[in-house]
């Protein structure tokens, strides 16, 4: 019995089947079989078919005599599936590399749910890549299964039958099945999720859904968009048929009449002289099964008073009224988009004036403008040079471009200026010194005299700039010409080692000059002493003599929520008192995901303004993925890489090097293998120190404690020599660990080094 039955049905998709097929039987868990139903296809779907299920004994074809739609054909494919859990793919959508290896690892965490919901992206024709608006409902929070009155908001979600696993044995318990004619999925989908008694969700794209340009059956115009009363006729069946499930009549009610409603403003779907047929029979529908409660606002799926209107309206049969409606709040979205843009219009038209009027004016040869991270706080590369500056030329005025809730991170030498503001275009446009890690406003235009530094915020692991180009899941609204007008606009580059200098260069080519003098932000490596460290961990609350592991993974391209890679209570639990864990979520998700579960021995560092600083207090680093693995390297501290997804993070974003081939030091596949390297003392071994090594002569070349200094006396003080030279690896003295319990006797070698 295999794990997965993937069933695809096919009608006139030959030009994207075979690509459809691929992404299942190229997924890197392989128990599953696929089951492909030639629905009386006119074109070369059969052959082809036929042409996969003779060369891979997981696929299963079956002919049906003649076309019946996708139903019915799913529910051929379903009477041949022999799988614990069922799936469904149409034949012109693609499955997301790594898909099944998540959706089985969920299961398993979940505890085997009646039906598991994932989340997709719109592959559009054009080759972007757009993910679920409503993603944010697939957060991976609280119990790991519930029953949908838990997660009403599920109910609010695409009604489809292609983003949820099914466990057989529970599709059979119900007998479910799939009707004839369009909205096929509506009698599916709702029995499924309000019979289920265990559902979970995954938040990850396990499935992209082809938006094609033409062919798409429910954008065509034809009376057989009102089969989609029959098909609500049928979930209103089931429910008279089940009365424990009756309180669920008004919030199917609702997403009826919201359904009705969208179908109907879409005027290339029903035929001219069907409307009105429609709007008769929809208000019919709407009266005939309109339960008590039905207009509650203490229903789980809200809606706008506008919203309520409408559906009022068109159940009382109030045809002109709805279009009176209609045309009044298409008229007053126009009037008050316009007044709206009007007031920003002018703002924005007086600021563009002022910069203008601004740029005739000297340049301030003493001024030097800073930022970090999209108008973050203090931080980075432009802050230890910030900081050198002001040791080094006291007669520079710095100021610090971030948004004002980061204003108390500042110190008291710089000034803060708010993004927008009025001194922030004076700024922009008479500071001689600008420096950023990231990007400055594209409305900016440099100036004759004008120097821009980008220092950049991390060695490149994954790919960047032109190197996306093929990546539209990384960047799903990529905009590659105004990334090299802005590094057009470049003086200098930093750079930390020969890698990324070469990869920048390639990436972001531009005019640019490359300094390869380290990242400044390391500088602070090399400064802080053990009285230092020891004091960052009393700081922190790190308890003496304990070990203390800084996790920091980083984000993933294929997901919004944070991914929640470790089991913090168990790993704790099984490594004993001895360790610690610093966890620090990314960037990318501060300030939008609930805080880790309390744990007497996990520090949430996530908020701690300096990541250097974090790196000082540990004695080790689990990463996965993270650009922080090259800057922790110039500590000479061991490093442990969970790579537990690999696979898909390569095929999500791309990267420029297999890790697992050259690693700083062990890496883990898995939780299990992960812990073992701590209770092994692998994670300190000697082969872990040689991998280190290795990756230090690498990626740490320039990384020696002099980094600002060299780009304060180059780029702001014009001196092109002497400079600091770069120390030798073998001579740099980093900051030492705080003293620690020694370490336990490594067995033999059992990971992948």
């Amino acid at each position: 019995m295999p794990r997965f039955s993937v069933i695809v049905p096919a009608y006139k998709v030959q030009a994207y089947l075979q690509e459809c097929l691929d992404s299942v039987l190229s997924q890197s868990y392989p128990d599953l079989e696929l089951i492909a139903v030639d629905d009386a296809s006119p074109d070369a779907c059969g052959p082809i078919i036929d042409e996969y299920a003779a060369r891979d004994p997981r696929v299963t074809a079956v002919h049906l005599a003649q076309n019946l739609g996708l139903g019915p054909a799913r529910n051929a494919g379903l009477a041949r599936a022999g799988g614990d859990y069922v799936l469904f793919l149409d034949g012109d959508d693609t499955l997301a590399p790594g898909a099944l290896q998540a959706i089985t690892d969920r299961l398993k965490a979940t505890g085997s749910p009646d039906v598991l919901v994932y989340d997709y992206a719109r592959s559009i024709w054009t080759g972007e890549l757009v993910r679920n608006r409503l993603a944010h409902r697939l957060r991976e929070e609280g119990p790991a299964s519930f029953r949908l009155a838990d997660r009403p908001a599920l109910l609010g979600m695409l009604m489809v039958v292609w983003n949820k696993a099914y466990r057989r044995e529970y599709v059979e318990r119900e007998g479910l099945s799939f009707p004839p004619g369009f909205y096929e999925d509506t009698p599916w989908t709702y029995p499924a999720l309000l019979a289920a008694e265990s559902v979970a969700v995954l938040d990850r794209v396990c499935v992209h859904y082809r938006q094609r340009r033409t062919g798409s059956i429910l954008t065509t115009s034809t009376r057989r968009h009102l089969d989609v009363f029959d098909q609500y006729e049928r979930v209103f069946g089931y429910l008279a048929t089940r009365p424990e499930l009756e309180r669920w009549r008004p919030a199917v009610h609702r997403r009826m009449a919201e359904h009705f409603c969208v179908l109907y403003a879409h005027r290339g779907r029903i035929p001219p002289g069907a409307r009105p047929e429609f709007f008769a029979r929809a208000s019919a529908l709407l009266r005939r099964h309109r339960a008590p409660g039905a207009g509650s606002g203490s229903l789980p799926l809200s809606l706008s008073r506008t919203d309520r209107l409408r559906h009022s309206l068109m159940r009382l049969g109030l045809r002109r009224v709805y279009r009176l409606l209609s045309v009044v709040r298409s008229a007053s979205l126009a009037a008050g988009r316009a007044g709206s843009a009007l007031g920003r219009g002018l703002r924005e038209s007086l600021l563009r004036l002022h910069y203008r009027v601004q740029r005739l004016l000297p340049l301030r040869p003493e001024l030097a403008v800073f930022s970090a991270y999209w108008h973050g706080g203090y931080a980075c590369n432009p802050a230890a040079i910030e900081a050198k500056l002001r040791e080094l030329a006291p007669r520079m005025r710095t100021a610090w471009i971030c948004d004002p809730r980061h204003a108390a991170t500042l110190p008291a030498g710089t000034t803060p200026l708010r993004p927008g503001s009025a001194a922030y275009w004076t700024a922009l446009a008479r500071a001689t010194y600008l420096t950023t890690n990231v990007n400055f406003d594209r409305a900016l235009q440099k100036r004759p005299g004008q120097i821009l530094v980008q220092t950049q915020h991390g060695t490149p692991l994954k790919r960047v700039g032109l190197d996306l180009q093929d990546r539209p899941a990384a960047t799903p609204t990529p905009d590659f010409a105004g990334l090299l007008r802005g590094a057009d606009q470049w003086d200098y580059l930093l750079s930390s080692n020969r890698h990324s200098t070469l990869v920048w260069e390639r990436a972001v080519p531009s005019s640019y000059t490359t300094l390869e003098y380290g990242y400044p932000r390391n500088d602070a490596f090399h400064r802080a002493t053990q009285s230092d460290v020891l004091e960052l961990r009393e700081r922190l609350g790190v308890p003496p003599g304990s070990t203390a592991i800084l996790y920091a993974p980083t984000h993933r391209d294929y997901r919004r929520s944070r991914p929640e890679h470790l089991d913090f209570e168990r790993v704790l639990r099984d490594l004993g008192p001895r360790f610690t864990l610093l966890a620090r979520t990314h960037l990318t998700y501060a300030g939008t995901d609930r805080p880790w579960d309390p744990h007497p021995r996990l520090i949430d560092v996530s908020a701690h303004p300096s990541v250097e600083e974090l790196c000082l207090a540990s004695d080790a680093l689990v990463t996965d993925y993270s650009s922080l693995m090259f800057d922790y390297a110039a500590l000479d501290r061991p490093i442990v890489i969970h790579a537990d997804d690999w696979e898909a993070y390569e095929a999500a974003r791309g990267t420029y090097f297999d890790l697992r081939a050259c690693p700083p030091g062990a890496v883990a596949r898995t939780e299990d293998e992960l812990v073992d390297i701590f209770a092994t003392g692998h994670w300190q071994g000697s082969r872990s120190a040689q991998l280190r090594s290795a990756f230090r002569s690498r990626f740490c070349s320039f990384d020696d404690g002099h980094a600002a200094e060299r780009v304060v006396r180059r780029v702001f003080l014009g001196q092109s020599a002497p400079l600091p030279a770069i120390t030798p690896l073998e001579d740099r003295r980093p900051a030492p660990p705080a003293p620690s319990q020694a370490p336990e006797p490594a067995s033999a070698h059992r990971y992948a080094f």
